[in-house]
């Protein structure tokens, strides 16, 4: 019965909270089993990838030991793939089959076969790097076995998809594009994602640009029109901050296989709540100067790549006209020099890249199927190795990582864009250290060698900055005129204060924090908050069948926060989350307010873009976790177990303790109508029971079963995603003792068993 099993249930919900990050965690290698029926798997393969490039059927797919019976599976890549390879890059979709399977949250595996990298770690290596400057997949290493066989050591980069654009962005449903040419670049193409305007015709771009949303082409060439033809209103739809990072991590690293080289390609679009663009960087395997294809205009040494690279180019025009603005080019260079001196010339990466080799040592010595020899592995950080690669551009000679970086760290000190002096910045102060909502405070800044200093800011994070010009004219709280202390006025009505400094003079520019955008200096503001108590979580639905429609006619999930006081209470400054490690994952709108002794309503369906209160998350019919808090205090939080169609989890009485009832949407709760237990059987027995031996699992259920065993300590012994009709519990070497069953179908149906090991 539900009653019984909800403790099981939160166990397994808050297990799955703490480990939510592991899959990706780069001091772990994954492993990861494909289990085909047909011997001729890998023939098969091939004849999809020459084809439809659609999935082949696994009969299961087991990560680290959870098992996913029918998933798809195909190979990926352009010149990394070949179908004489031993060792493909793999795309596995766990949920091709059964919508509702995933992995920590995480649906798509994408892995990446070591071609021309005998360093192994480009890939992840490069992910650590850029992660600090601008969002990014997370990335580590899998062993995948292939029919019980092992196939080799993959590196494993996050898929970018609306997960990533939820996590990252803060919606997931805007306009995104794969920005990589439909069919695969490579020499002699004549299509790119190169940004370039065509014409207004959406059409003319359909062959460059992967449309990965419902929609989006209009406002894709309408950004393409604004950089080429109308670059004065750039910021009104790009993120030109992000875009700059990204040029300079290319820049610095030498990857080309992006959009500073040949192809102009391996990067994404999406369309934020700010109706901006923003660029995110894919597919990193050939940085370092593993990439053979070079620049795409003119000839180019590795080592010496300019950090002006591409900025006369008649294909890259996101270069020419980022660079061609003298604001966004001091901008640039200051990028360049912040990545330079924090990562290569202190010899940071040398310890990233020591940590992920004696990580990955082992496995690389067991990878039947790698590209080079294991001694070239372990010269490959300081020496350039050749040979080895397979497919296009195999062959051809890569650089050792650490040579690489000392020689561009020794060009860049003789450059004559990187070593221009650019201003200092010292001494950031808030005429207010602890100001209240609604106060006007000043920022300010003591510079020298500058001829210019610009503040930028935003109130609320999911938003973009703004950025402003600070005086140095005695009129602004910033001392006396000419003082070099300047100053910029801020009315702080928002939740709270993010900023940056930026100084230039008319050849170099330098921020602070110099990783901004991405960090920034922040001050809390003093907000009109509820106590903890005035308001509570009051009632949810996260199966929501014919109870309530939205705004835009969907029937999604939804939650009630109720006003416990005689007095409205604002609302601003609050959160909601399903994330015990981000609280701040949906800031409730300033303004948003709650009438007193009344409930509010707000739609969990990760729809943040429709007007109203849409979340960016979804609450899970399966059960979860859900908080309201001030981003750092909890003021109310409840986790629920497996929900039940039209069927709500509410407090009774309102403010009181949590059970299903009939639902009261939008309305005080109605406990009359409570529904105290919900007994939803499935279909199985268990046997034998006691045992000595392993357990089974009888079922005549026609769905997938989620299947999971705890011990009397709430730890997840076994799981398993499985649609047989019989199933076996290993647990003959299991201690004796106690030990729970849960079983749970598709549709909604569990069963919480306890058996007791003899």
């Amino acid at each position: 019965m539900l009653k019984t099993s909800l403790f099981s249930i939160l166990l397994f919900v808050l297990s799955q909270k703490v480990i939510a990050q592991g899959f990706y965690d780069r001091a772990t290698v994954q492993t990861i089993e494909v289990f085909f029926s047909a011997t001729n798997w890998d023939a098969q393969l091939d004849a999809l990838a020459s084809s439809t490039e659609d999935y082949l059927l696994a009969d299961s797919v087991r990560v680290n030991g959870i098992v996913y019976d029918s998933v798809g599976v195909k190979y990926k890549g352009n010149s990394s793939y070949n179908a004489n390879n031993n060792k493909n890059p793999i795309h596995i979709a766990l949920d091709w089959v059964h919508g509702s399977y995933d992995y920590q949250g995480y649906t798509d595996i994408k892995l990446q076969n070591g071609y021309q990298d005998p360093s192994m770690i480009r890939e992840v290596l490069s992910y650590a790097i850029l992660e600090q400057y601008m969002d990014c997949p997370k990335a580590n290493f899998a062993n995948v076995y292939i029919n019980g066989t092992l196939r080799g050591l993959y590196s494993s980069a996050e898929s970018i998809n609306k997960k990533f654009y939820g996590d990252h962005y803060y919606t997931s449903d805007g306009a995104a594009f794969k920005c990589n040419p439909v069919g695969g670049a490579g020499p002699g193409s004549t299509i790119s994602p190169d940004l370039k305007y065509i014409n207004s015709d959406s059409a003319s771009y359909a062959n460059g640009y992967e449309l990965k949303s419902t929609y989006g082409w209009n406002a894709l060439v309408d950004m393409i029109d604004t950089l080429n033809n109308n670059f004065n209103a750039i910021e009104s739809n790009l993120d030109v901050d992000r875009a700059l990072w990204m040029l300079a991590f290319n820049n610095v690293l030498v990857n080309l296989d992006s959009y500073s080289g040949a192809f102009r390609q391996n990067y994404y679009l999406y369309k934020d709540l700010n109706e901006r663009f923003i660029t995110t960087c894919w597919d990193l395997n050939m940085s370092f100067a593993g990439f053979p294809g070079g620049t795409g205009s003119g000839a180019s040494v590795s080592t010496t790549l300019d950090p002006m690279s591409n900025s006369t180019s008649s294909i890259h025009p996101l270069i020419v006209k980022m660079l061609g603005n003298a604001m966004y080019k001091r901008m640039y260079l200051a990028h360049i020099r912040t990545i330079v001196q924090e990562i290569f010339a202190s010899a940071d990466y040398i310890t990233t890249a020591n940590t992920i080799r004696a990580t990955i040592d082992a496995s690389v010595q067991a990878d039947p199927y790698k590209f080079y020899s294991y001694t070239q592995y372990q010269n490959s950080l300081t020496t350039a190795v050749s040979g080895g690669g397979g497919g296009p551009g195999g062959g051809s000679t890569i650089p050792g990582i650490q040579a690489l970086m000392t020689a561009r760290v020794a060009y860049f000190n003789t450059n004559a864009n990187y070593v221009l002096v650019a201003p200092t910045i010292t001494g950031i102060t808030s005429s207010n250290a602890s100001p209240n909502y609604g106060q006007t405070i000043t920022i300010s800044a003591t510079c020298s060698n500058e001829t210019a200093v610009y503040l930028g800011f935003r109130l609320e994070h999911p938003l973009k900055f703004n950025r402003i010009p600070m005086f140095d004219d005695g009129a602004h709280n910033d001392g006396v005129a000419g003082d070099h202390i300047y100053g910029a006025d801020i009315t702080l009505n928002g939740v709270i204060l993010e900023y940056y400094i930026y100084a230039e003079n008319a050849v170099a520019g330098l921020f602070s924090p110099q990783r901004a955008e991405h960090e920034f200096h922040t001050l809390m503001i003093n907000l009109p908050v509820p106590a903890i108590g005035e308001v509570l979580i009051n009632e949810l639905m996260a199966d929501n069948g014919t109870t309530a429609l939205d705004s835009n006619g969907e029937n999604d999930d939804w939650i009630e926060l109720y006003n416990t006081t005689a007095n409205g209470i604002d609302l601003t400054g609050l959160y909601l989350s399903d994330d015990a490690a981000n609280l701040m994952k949906w800031q409730i709108p300033i303004g948003t307010s709650v009438a007193a002794n009344d409930v509010l309503v707000f739609w969990t369906d990760n729809d943040a873009l429709q007007s109203g209160l849409h979340t960016n998350f979804k609450l899970s019919s399966a059960g979860e976790l859900l908080i309201l808090s001030d981003g750092i205090t909890i003021y109310d939080q409840v986790i629920f177990g497996v929900q039940t169609t039209d069927v709500s989890y509410a407090r009774c009485p309102d403010g009181g303790t949590f059970s299903f009832t009939a639902p009261t949407f939008d309305a005080l709760n109605d406990c009359i109508a409570t529904i105290t237990e919900i007994e939803i059987p499935l279909q199985i027995s268990i046997f034998p029971n006691p045992t000595a031996e392993n357990v089974f699992i009888s079922s005549t259920e026609n769905n997938s079963l989620h299947v999971q065993v705890i011990d009397l300590q709430g730890r997840i012994l076994y799981k398993i995603v499985t649609s047989e009709q019989l199933i076996e519990i290993p647990s003959s070497s299991w201690q004796s003792g106690y030990y729970r069953i849960i079983v749970q179908s598709e549709t909604g149906k569990i069963s919480n068993i306890p058996f007791l090991k003899e």
